[in-house]
């Protein structure tokens, strides 16, 4: 069942429990206002970290054409106004030739500007997949939110932010090529089979020049972890052990394996995680079952 968007028009209320609205006698006012584009700056929470100029005069177009629909949200800073949404619609004015743009001025404190510019932008899904996920960990570590309390404000799936946030475990020459738009996000977390940094990238860059799918993508990756294996101690095969893998898994939202030792009952259990709040998840998961009565 999808979940419902969140508005992005009703106040910092609307997304920050601890924001409040400005007073009617105060400097900020709800209803949007005209200000000069020279009077504002960009936000330094932005976490879009490059624009694409093709994008940005497309839309200076449609500015021409119709205005801008929606206002910029502001806040008060110094001699002008800091922008915490809209840097597009900004970039996009000026291109236009326009001198004034309509803002919603609102009071807001860094930490306060920082949470509603990551996610006013993860709303809009205009970010690139490294972007986006770094976006999903800089809520994760500066407000400790989970990924269920991230998936409620940004009107996505856990699995999807989980998938977002394996991103970041790639080495940064694959990042970078998933930036630039080279390496498709699918194709790129099929790489993350392939656990060590220099057979991710050797991958990478075939994959690119290839052109591979994220089907062909997986099955190259198959038959690397397969050459790897040939080396190591067998998979767990029996089918009771193969059902106790599938629970495991779906319990700890993450991939386990059980590895046992030849001619004995012993063995070892895996259990992968890919970032340090996704390891806090798994251990939480873990103690909350064990400790259940």
């Amino acid at each position: 069942m999808s979940m419902p968007k969140k508005g992005l028009g009703r106040g910092l209320s609307a997304l920050i429990p601890s924001a409040t609205e400005p007073k009617a006698d105060s400097r900020a006012d709800s209803a949007p206002l005209e200000v000069s584009v020279d009077r504002i700056t960009p936000s330094p929470f932005q976490p879009r970290r490059s624009f694409d100029e093709a994008k940005i005069a497309e839309l200076a177009g449609s500015i021409l054409n119709q205005g801008i629909i929606q206002p910029l949200v502001v806040r008060p800073k110094a001699d002008g106004f800091e922008l915490i949404a809209g840097e597009r619609r900004w970039r996009a004015a000026m291109k236009a030739g326009l001198s004034r743009v309509p803002v919603v001025i609102r009071d807001a404190s860094d930490h306060e500007a920082l949470q509603l510019a990551l996610v006013e932008n993860l709303q809009r899904e205009d970010l690139n997949p490294i972007e986006e996920a770094n976006g999903y960990r800089r809520l994760q570590e500066e407000f400790r939110w989970s990924q269920e309390e991230m998936a409620e404000k940004v009107a996505k799936s856990r699995p999807a932010i989980t998938n977002s946030l394996r991103l970041l475990s790639l080495p940064v020459e694959v990042q970078q090529e998933v930036s630039a738009g080279n390496l498709p996000a699918g194709q790129a977390r099929a790489l993350l089979g392939l656990h060590t940094e220099a057979l991710m990238i050797s991958a990478c860059r075939e994959v690119i020049a290839k052109g591979l799918s994220t089907r062909e993508t997986e099955k190259m990756v198959r038959h690397l972890v397969a050459g790897r294996k040939r080396r190591r101690a067998p998979l767990a095969t029996d089918p009771d052990l193969k059902t106790i893998i599938e629970e495991l898994q779906r319990v700890l939202g993450t991939r386990v394996r059980l590895i046992p030792k030849p001619r004995t009952n012993k063995g070892r259990i895996e259990i992968e995680y890919y970032t340090l709040p996704d390891l806090e998840r798994i251990i939480q998961t873990i103690t909350r079952t064990t400790v259940s009565p």
